[in-house]
């Protein structure tokens, strides 16, 4: 039976990815900082679906908190089939009056622990030649977004990592894929301090964290390299950046996130 390891699977996509998985008879190994979500999360599933569910509290923007959890599986001598490095946060605002520690954490979480849990499950998974790892990007990675700069720059980060991983792996057996999802039915951005105002514009093409699971698990099996969830409208969205000079593609996205 696969076995598959969530990161910020207590809520949003990270739970969202839980129940489909479970649903396909999936063994699950969760990973959150919420020990009572999690626990509940755990009942659940395995009352429904008879699997097996095991889970890690830690906050992966802690220092060795990928080590943690490696440790944690390996000492349980569990076999991680499937890495979905989900967790993530955003912080609105001009950089230059944000907190520091925050942004901090953004890059630590976004970034540190997802190379790191990578970098730990990835040559198992080419040793067994079989696996994959799915990364949860963002439509912010296509392109600078001035107030959300650290996020929309982490994002970038994650899209060009995967992307080039999935290159390297082809002969390995293992799939990558960045799955980069427009605004979604989260807590996503009252999270992120997003002015209401702001979250009323993007609110109005809001996907459902069931979908994006769903196309995000079609995309690995199709061994894509990356996929935007969604309507119609944000994979324009991602495409149109590339005929425009890139100040004037900044100045647009400008407009649209200042208030």
């Amino acid at each position: 039976m696969t076995t598959t390891l969530i990161t910020g699977a207590s809520v949003g996509i990270g739970a969202a990815f839980a129940q489909e998985l479970a649903s396909r008879h999936h063994n699950l190994v969760l990973v959150a900082r919420s020990a009572d979500k999690l626990e509940h999360l755990k009942s659940t599933l395995q009352e429904k679906y008879k699997i097996q569910v095991d889970y890690i509290v830690q906050d992966l923007t802690a220092p060795q908190a990928a080590q943690a959890v490696y440790d944690a599986v390996s000492n349980k001598k569990i076999t991680i089939d499937l890495l979905i490095n989900n967790a993530g946060f955003g912080d609105y605002g001009d950089f230059a009056e944000q907190d520091d520690e925050r942004q901090i954490k953004i890059i630590q979480l976004n970034i540190l622990a997802l190379v790191d849990l990578t970098q730990k499950f990835l040559p198992g998974m080419r040793q067994r030649k079989s696996g994959g790892i799915i990364n949860l990007g963002s439509t912010s990675a296509f392109q600078p977004i001035p107030y959300f700069s650290v996020y929309a720059a982490s994002k970038a980060f994650v899209l060009s990592f995967s992307e080039a991983l999935w290159s390297e792996n082809q002969q390995h057996g293992v799939r990558i894929l960045a799955v980069c999802p427009g605004p979604t039915e989260t807590q996503f951005f009252q999270e992120a301090q997003f002015p209401n105002v702001l979250m009323d514009s993007l609110g109005k093409n809001y996907t459902s964290p069931e979908e994006v699971v769903r196309t995000a698990l079609q995309a690995l099996e199709q061994n894509k390299c990356n996929v935007v969830p969604g309507n119609i409208s944000q994979k324009i969205q991602v495409n149109i950046p590339r005929f425009f000079p890139r100040q004037a593609v900044v100045e647009f996205v400008h407009k649209f996130f200042s208030i």
